[in-house]
């Protein structure tokens, strides 16, 4: 049996293209399912529905490969799981065909891409935190003050010369940064100053 999926990404746009496209290849209109959804979107009810309906020497069709899946992994994904229930597809206007050798020649290609894809993007990973590490920093954001900024931070606090607010202000950061560098076991109690006024005589 041939089973036919077409998608649009809004309920604005006509998917009545893939729909003849699907019918002069051959799909019974009763046989045509429809998402209407984004590309990117996990959750595909139609597509869902297919798979599920789908039996071991049925065919499916679909005019384009973008219409099918949101990403090279998705793609492979669905191509494989098509191989092992022993499930065709078509993909009408690009002229691949899984029945044929150079059909599965073309889903093989796109799995030994998508692995690669995956394994740069772990390696990348890996340096970057590897770089990270040997200059001493084990992920997490970046404090907004330097470790001498904050040692002066600390100085100019402790020894009253500047308010919290004048030493984020020299150093343009909230007075959040400033209080979260200061460590308040070491500072030195804030008391009143004396009044140096005279008492007349």
């Amino acid at each position: 049996m041939l089973i036919g999926y077409a998608r649009v990404s809004t309920a604005d746009q006509n998917p009545d293209h893939q729909i003849d496209a699907l019918l002069r290849a051959g799909v019974a209109r009763d046989h045509i399912h429809v998402d209407k959804a984004s590309g990117a979107k996990a959750s595909r009810p139609k597509l869902d529905l297919v798979m599920q309906l789908l039996r071991e020497g049925d065919t499916l069709k679909v005019t384009r490969l973008d219409r099918l899946s949101r990403s090279v992994l998705h793609l492979v994904t669905l191509g494989a799981e098509l191989r092992e229930r022993g499930i065709g597809l078509h993909v009408i206007e690009q002229g691949i065909d899984t029945s044929t050798m150079e059909g599965r020649a073309m889903f093989g290609m796109l799995s030994v891409l998508a692995e690669l894809q995956r394994e740069l993007i772990v390696a990348n990973t890996n340096d970057g935190l590897a770089s990270a590490r040997a200059r001493g920093r084990v992920g997490g954001r970046r404090p907004r003050l330097t470790e001498d900024q904050a040692m002066l931070a600390q100085r100019l606090y402790d020894e009253r010369e500047k308010t919290v607010q004048q030493i984020a202000d020299m150093f343009g950061v909230p007075r959040s940064t400033v209080y979260g560098h200061l460590d308040k076991t070491k500072t030195v109690p804030r008391q009143p100053k004396k009044s140096t006024v005279t008492k007349p005589r």
